[in-house]
């Protein structure tokens, strides 16, 4: 058996893969059609997080890259494409993962997601955390964190009106919170008032996401300026909207 080898990606987690089973791309940029391919490896990359993540955490930040993945490069019926693959691949069937490769003409030169190219040459880079869990994962009831987390603060701080933008149905809400509040009581405070679940919320400021655990307060978010929410509409109950009143 061959040594091991790491992988290392975006966020700094550390993998390890057998390399007997990885091949090097050939190097240069768009190389094209001929990009040699390799069949998908059937095995589960191990990995260890920086930063242990409950599985709830994964599933938000996995769903915050497949969202905004499109965005930036690439064509979006093969980031699609790469979603199923990987879904299928985590769940040990690479029979369907390799077939979802194959119709969409994606190769994988070393054998592994991280880095696949589709047949103009566009290369797409999945992040390993898309791909399995991490060894070090924080297993907890419902896979959700500690509702102690979110209890309210002894000092509330100052009452802050958020105004809210919501992707599944672009219009504006206004919250009212308080500054000592985590964005993860936050979003439970919005979903009493919106029916929009806690756990398919993801609250973006300029340009950057706003994770649970920060205080309202240290993300200076300006008076009258709008807080993206990007609802997941794969797990969110349509049928708890009634309607949203756009807030002048």
């Amino acid at each position: 058996m061959g040594g091991c080898i790491g992988l290392h990606s975006t966020d700094n987690e550390t993998v390890s893969v057998s390399s007997a089973s990885v091949s090097r791309p050939p190097t240069g940029p768009n190389v094209g059609p001929s990009r040699k391919n390799h069949p998908l490896c059937h095995e589960t990359i191990r990995w260890r997080s920086d930063v242990p993540l409950t599985e709830g955490q994964l599933r938000s930040k996995r769903d915050e890259f497949w969202d905004t993945a499109p965005a930036f490069d690439g064509r979006k019926e093969i980031w699609d494409a790469l979603r199923a693959a990987t879904t299928a691949a985590e769940a040990l069937d690479f029979q369907l993962a390799q077939a979802i490769l194959d119709g969409a003409n994606v190769s994988v030169p070393n054998g592994y997601l991280t880095e696949c190219y589709d047949e103009l040459g566009t290369q797409y880079k999945v992040p390993i955390y898309c791909l399995s869990y991490p060894i070090n994962i924080v297993k907890e009831e419902n896979g959700r964190d500690s509702p102690a987390e979110f209890s309210e603060p002894v000092d509330g701080g100052t009452e802050v009106v958020l105004k809210l933008r919501i992707s599944s149905t672009m219009s504006d809400v206004k919250l009212s919170v308080y500054s000592k509040d985590m964005i993860g009581q936050c979003k439970k405070k919005l979903q009493a008032v919106e029916g929009i679940d806690a756990c398919c919320q993801r609250w973006f400021y300029s340009g950057k996401l706003l994770g649970d655990k920060v205080p309202l307060e240290d993300c200076h978010i300006q008076n009258g300026y709008v807080v993206q929410v990007i609802v997941n509409t794969e797990h969110y109950n349509h049928d708890m909207i009634n309607s949203v009143p756009i807030a002048s």
